[in-house]
């Protein structure tokens, strides 16, 4: 297996991810104060941020040269352990505490949790040799990536609407 073919797509997967969590982090800190007082709110923020960061981190490592697909996928299950706890420990608080209901559906943790799974089942074929671990994790990574950016969405709605309310 040749790693270098990979290397624009982690440049590009891992930039992008780097480039919205900063975003994300300047628009939440504009809104403070809404989305610590919200427990959905602030959870969701949790989970876009982790999840971001995580994707950054894998990409990171992937970009370590001289190493073996087997280390990259040692280091992406270990990376996507993480946040599949956290955006699964979060969906949980935020459905019991939780006052804003925008986007915390019960369709929307599965798909979230299933793009997870699915970068940690690429990871761990990936570490017993099977290349198609590579693909499988990789494709959950960018729809996972697509899924934080909708997160990052509800959560700025969901804000606005909280301060629509207040006035």
């Amino acid at each position: 297996m040749e790693l270098d073919r990979w290397q624009n797509f982690f440049i590009m997967v891992g930039g992008g991810a780097a480039a919205l969590a900063g975003l994300v982090f300047i628009a939440m800190s504009i809104n403070l104060s809404l989305i610590t007082r919200d427990a959905t709110h602030k959870n969701r923020a949790i989970a876009t941020l982790t999840g971001f960061t995580a994707v950054f981190m894998v990409c990171g490592f992937a970009l370590i040269g001289n190493q073996s697909y087997r280390w990259i996928g040692l280091e992406w299950l270990l990376v996507s352990i993480v946040p599949t706890i956290t955006y699964i420990r979060v969906y949980i608080r935020a459905r019991k505490i939780g006052r804003s209901s925008v986007g915390l559906s019960i369709g929307r943790f599965i798909v979230g949790t299933t793009c997870y799974v699915a970068q940690i089942l690429g990871s761990a074929l990936l570490i017993s040799g099977y290349v198609a671990g590579l693909y499988l994790a990789s494709a959950a990574m960018v729809l996972s990536f697509a899924f934080f950016i909708s997160g990052a969405w509800l959560l700025i709605i969901g804000v606005y609407e909280d301060q629509g309310e207040k006035k």
